[in-house]
């Protein structure tokens, strides 16, 4: 019988060969990138809608969130209804594939996100000239700042900040499982999965994540071939650790059962000396959501003010997680 599997498992490795994950179809430029009042129009004419808090005549620094795995750019609203209220200004569009975005829940490739986020920078630079810009990673989009921000093309930011970062790629998954995801998205690429009865929870904040189960544009249920892309894209941002340059802020709850916490470790002691560091003792994965989400709000605002988090929680500049 163990033969019979082995043989089978090439026979899948074989016929895998000849098919590739399903990604949205390229596209050609036609065009100059765009910030319209509520879309941002790429060179390829993919239109992504944004958000936009302004702080107004009291604006002192913009802030671009980028959003997580299978959510969009409402995951920024409260924090940034507060940040708008303390001098700064917040954008966040939706990723392709997420949000109000065309070809819903299908993976666009490595190469559009990071792109898309370099363009998005230097519009929002352009519409702000003379005013500090930091980036906002969350999750799977921390994976596509950390990727984006050594890219040549990527304009000067004042500082990067990154939420829980999606740092579990290839590096961090046994034979096993690499195997099985590979041979999957090869095969099976729009087969979905939901995650419902790992017993995983992403928040303290039960009320918000019902509210999440909800919302038509948060997706439930998950392409085997988005997930092979966002290992991908995550094995890149943990290649691109030692490439990261402060100011860097990278945040990380104890409590995190989305990101395990060894490869976000790993990443931790490869960052170059002078990045600030912070583990809260009751945060999850959505720090920013959380029942003490308005202690990291403020840590953030802190720190772009000053380098500075305003909560009790030890910032370090040693690349090391404490037990």
């Amino acid at each position: 019988m163990r033969h019979f599997y082995k043989i089978l498992f090439l026979v899948a490795i074989f016929t895998a060969s000849a098919c590739t994950p399903l990604v949205q179809k390229a596209r050609p430029d036609i065009q100059e990138p765009v910030l319209t009042k509520s879309v941002y129009e790429a060179a390829d004419g993919y239109e992504m809608p944004y958000r936009h808090w302004s702080a107004g005549a009291e604006e002192k620094a913009i802030l671009i969130a980028v959003h997580g795995l299978n959510d969009y750019s409402n995951a920024f609203a409260f924090p940034a209804s507060w940040w708008m209220q303390n001098g700064i200004t917040t954008y966040a569009y939706d990723q392709r594939g997420f949000g109000e975005t065309d070809e819903f829940g299908i993976w666009p490739g490595e190469e559009k996100l990071i792109k898309d986020l370099i363009t998005f920078v230097g519009l929002v630079k352009s519409r702000h000239p003379g005013k500090p810009v930091f980036i906002l990673g969350e999750s799977l989009g921390g994976a596509v700042t950390m990727s984006s921000v050594v890219h040549p093309d990527m304009p000067e930011v004042d500082g990067v900040i990154l939420s829980a970062p999606g740092v579990w790629g290839w590096q961090s998954l046994n034979l096993f499982y690499r195997s099985v995801l590979w041979v999957s998205a090869h095969l099976f690429p729009e087969q979905t999965l939901t995650g419902r009865g790992l017993g995983i929870q992403a928040s303290d904040n039960i009320s918000m994540l019902r509210n999440l189960g909800a919302d038509d544009l948060f997706i439930k249920e998950t392409r085997i071939s988005v997930i092979y892309g966002s290992v991908n894209l995550m094995a890149r941002a943990y290649d691109a650790a030692e490439q990261q340059r402060p100011p860097l802020l990278l945040m990380y709850g104890a409590n995190d059962e989305i990101i395990p916490k060894p490869p976000v470790e790993e990443v931790v002691r490869r960052l170059p000396r002078g990045a600030d560091i912070v583990m809260y003792p009751e945060g999850w994965h959505l720090l920013m959501r959380d029942l003490q989400a308005p202690v990291v709000w403020k840590d953030i605002k802190s720190w772009i003010e000053s380098r500075e988090i305003a909560s009790n929680h030890q910032v370090t500049s040693l690349p090391l997680f404490k037990d």
